[in-house]
């Protein structure tokens, strides 16, 4: 339960200018505390005036299509973080031209207005150019004849911004934000060069971002093309006729799942096994295949605790999530050893689900972040074949086919420990594989400058603002 501070007693004042809300959110939550420190700033404005348009899109029926030819990748809510974008679902066209307000532009910040995350905020970058965006998004854009767009974005995301915005979410099971909530939030001016200096950071930050995804989508291509099997780079796995009335032969009673011998998957393993491979099994003998080990969960504040990432955060830009308490040895225990492919192998066979996707643990991540069990830990045990190498050809569409169709298990589906361990990898040669690990690790360099271009951000502004207000 919520109660307000001694030194920061809610009046009557503050009910009148939330229009005589009676719900506790906006009065004892950290908002006010924050809008507190902004006033005492000397020149602030308020959103709606440094901004040309916060709106959302509005309700649009989504029709939803399997062809590239004839759709446009969707924004979620949840998307709008995601690190990688190249597995979004398609929207019709049609549908797309039926509401204007969909597509949205680099350099917009994007709020997250509706459902238990209202209130997250992320910065639209390059490979957001044209995309389709839920209705729960809202779109601030701000004007730039008056602020810079990465540094607007930076004040809302930072630790003074963020409580502010969710001190105006409302409602109980479903929770809203509406643009005019939003308006009134003040924005400091901390002069214009510090300003132009967190927005070039921001667009560095963006920059390199791009270079990220660019990069890691670049040593996919490399793998297949170099392997001699570029036709599977383009699945089109809906395009293709429906498991349904197929018959296999030589069952074993290590699986008797007809999942586990679909014809289209059968097609993928078939060209795989036609080309130079080694087994997945083979390659990470000496390593590790296999899930994370379980441990307690002691909540922690910042200050103590180390981060765990689950399932669904290890796909963010910046992975969020809660703070545990370990001891050293425990943290070596669960922390993910350099280039380890981590596989997200618990879940359900939805499209949009982060079941058997995959993520790469390197850079700053191995010091700051320890993994929930439910990643599989894919760690190669052949120097010749890198965890680097590993992602370029897990993170394909046909890797994931095949990780799927060796689902095991009820509701929550998990992947078969024997069948995993048979998945054919190309062999490529001893330079291509070197070359696009490469490309790999660069790109991961590419996103780690890309955080800490942000944190330099955050900084400045923090910095600038508390020593306004002293």
């Amino acid at each position: 339960m919520k109660i307000a501070a001694l030194d920061t007693p809610v009046r009557a004042s503050w009910l009148a200018k939330k229009g005589f809300r009676l719900d506790a959110k906006p009065y004892v939550s950290r908002a006010y505390d924050a809008r507190t420190l902004i006033q005492e700033y000397p020149r602030t404005e308020t959103l709606g005036e440094v901004t040309s348009r916060i709106f959302h899109a509005g309700r649009v029926t989504r029709s939803w299509t399997t062809s590239p030819d004839f759709g446009v990748p969707f924004l979620g809510s949840a998307d709008i973080f995601q690190a990688d974008l190249t597995s979004l679902q398609l929207l019709t066209r049609s549908a797309m031209k039926k509401n204007p307000k969909l597509p949205i532009e680099p350099g917009w910040t994007l709020i997250t207005r509706s459902g238990m995350t209202a209130g997250r905020v992320a910065y639209a970058r390059l490979s957001m150019q044209g995309l389709a965006c839920s209705e729960d998004v809202l779109r601030v854009v701000a004007d730039g004849d008056k602020i810079p767009p990465g540094y607007l974005y930076t004040f809302l995301a930072s630790p003074l911004g963020i409580p502010m915005v969710k001190g105006d979410v409302y409602g109980t099971s479903v929770r809203h934000i509406e643009p005019e909530h939003v308006a009134e939030i003040p924005i400091p001016r901390i002069g214009k060069a510090k300003e132009h200096r967190i927005d070039e950071l921001i667009q560095e930050s963006m920059e390199s971002r791009q270079r990220f995804e660019d990069g890691v989508c670049a040593a996919t291509r490399d793998l297949f093309e170099s392997a001699g099997i570029p036709d599977l780079l383009d699945v089109r796995w809906h395009d293709q006729p429906r498991d349904i009335d197929f018959s296999v032969s030589g069952l074993t009673p290590m699986t008797i799942r007809a999942l586990n011998f679909t014809p289209r998957t059968r097609r993928i393993l078939s060209r795989l096994s036609g080309i130079p491979h080694r087994t997945l099994g083979d390659i990470c003998r000496g390593g590790r295949l296999a899930r994370g080990n379980r441990f307690k969960r002691v909540e922690s504040d910042s200050e103590n605790g180390v981060q765990l990432v689950g399932q669904r955060q290890g796909f963010w830009l910046r992975p969020e999530g809660r703070r545990i308490l370990m001891s050293e040895a425990e943290q070596r225990a669960v922390k993910a050893a350099n280039e380890t492919v981590l596989i997200a192998s618990q879940g359900t066979l939805g499209e949009g689900e982060v079941f058997c996707r995959p993520v790469f643990a390197t850079g700053s991540w191995i010091d700051n972040y320890v993994f929930s069990e439910h990643f599989l830990r894919v760690v190669s045990g052949d120097p010749e074949f890198s965890g680097a190498y590993l992602f370029a050809f897990l993170r394909s569409e046909a890797a994931f086919r095949i990780l799927r169709s060796l689902a095991t298990g009820g509701k929550q589906q998990d992947i078969h420990e024997m069948l995993r361990a048979e998945i054919p990898v190309p062999e490529c040669t001893q330079s291509d594989r070197e070359r696009i690990a490469e490309t790999v690790r660069a790109a991961y360099r590419d996103r780690d400058e890309a955080d800490k271009k942000e944190d330099q951000a955050f900084k400045l502004l923090d910095d600038a603002v508390r020593e306004a207000a002293r």
